[in-house]
């Protein structure tokens, strides 16, 4: 249990430094139906297509596998 704890830690870390570089690259919430919008001088961002295609990219490979 420890080793599948440690594990997850370790790749949602790395995920989160990896995560910010690949998504300029690919576009990530970019896409039409993916929402932003500045409030008190910040930028919020809902990417509500990237995250249903991703997800549904995931579920497909997982299929195969």
């Amino acid at each position: 249990m420890l080793k599948w704890l440690l594990t997850l830690v370790v790749a949602i870390f790395l995920l989160g430094i990896v995560t910010p570089h690949v998504a300029r690259f690919i576009r990530f919430g970019q896409l039409p139906g993916d929402f932003r919008f500045r409030f008190r001088g910040r930028e919020y961002r809902f990417p509500f297509v990237s995250i249903l295609l991703f997800s549904a990219l995931l579920w497909l490979v997982g299929r195969m596998i």
